[in-house]
């Protein structure tokens, strides 16, 4: 597999996850603009390009800003789009030139690059994968989002042994260290938790933090089921951008907490620190 040239490479931060649902693109595009609300020159890559929940998110943005006269940081952004040659080899290799045409385009400016994969077990997922610095993995607070990571003893939840995703990172993880001795701080993020103890609650923690240590991953807690994010997806919105750029929305507590978890993983990224200019919140 090709390799993307280190050369002014920004660090990748991947969502990853073969499972819909499980709020990767929310994610990214809390990362995205609270890193650059940091200080950080940010890019944005949509890899699930034919369903573009990413690239609309980023669109509803620009309009929103538009119609409110506001000012609202934006990404340099890039899609790309699974390639519709019929030749397995052509088409990888199309689809590894788009890749790293964008990741190189968006280093020119950026910092950091967030990278928002389909959620399905396709070439360009396992090629983000593959280059990613911080790979972080949304998945919901079940057991049946767990078995995406390993496959679980269903009397005592025991791992029996680590799920098909889990090894394509394992592989993922090897092709990285390969090409440049560099290593993949894989993040798994509890989204969608209860608000309450329940013992299906404990259950999935207890068993997270086993699999954390056999395959080497480490657990955050997410984000958690809250309607403020759905409603800020339709206006392209974050809740880095209510205080900061004085949007009309009043700030409950649920709003202030979900504003914490989005701190929260903003802190538990290994990354470098910024170069640029903090942005100020808008006029």
């Amino acid at each position: 597999m090709a390799s993307v040239s280190l050369e002014r490479r920004a660090h990748l931060i991947v969502l990853g996850n073969e499972k819909g649902g499980s709020g990767k693109s929310t994610t990214a595009m809390h990362l995205v603009v609270g890193l650059m609300r940091d200080g950080y020159r940010v890019g944005a890559i949509d890899l699930d390009a034919r369903q573009g929940t990413l690239s609309a998110y980023l669109t509803a943005r620009v309009a929103y800003a538009e119609r409110h006269g506001v000012e609202l940081p934006l990404p340099q952004a890039a899609s790309v789009f699974r390639s519709e040659v019929d030749s397995r080899a052509e088409a990888e290799a199309e689809e590894q030139a788009a890749f790293d045409e964008a990741v190189g385009r968006l280093s020119q400016g950026c910092e950091i690059i967030v990278v928002d994969c389909p959620g399905a077990d396709t070439f360009l997922s396992r090629l983000a994968h593959a280059h990613a610095d911080t790979l972080i993995t949304p998945i919901n607070d079940s057991f049946v989002d767990f078995a995406m990571l390993a496959r679980v003893d269903p009397d005592n939840h025991s791992v029996i042994n680590p799920s098909i995703y889990s090894e394509m990172v394992w592989e993922a993880r090897k092709r990285r260290f390969a090409r440049d001795r560099a290593r993949i701080d894989w993040i798994v993020m509890r989204n969608r938790m209860g608000s309450t103890e329940m013992r299906n609650k404990r259950d999935v923690g207890t068993t997270l933090e086993a699999l954390a240590k056999r395959i080497g991953f480490r657990t955050v807690k997410g984000f958690g089921e809250r309607v403020i994010f759905r409603e800020l997806y339709l206006q392209g919105l974050t809740l880095m951008d209510v205080r900061e750029a004085g949007l009309p929305i009043q700030l409950g507590m649920s709003h202030i907490a979900a504003r914490a978890e989005v701190r929260a993983l903003l802190s538990a990224i290994r990354k470098p620190p910024p170069s640029g200019v903090v942005v100020e919140p808008a006029a």
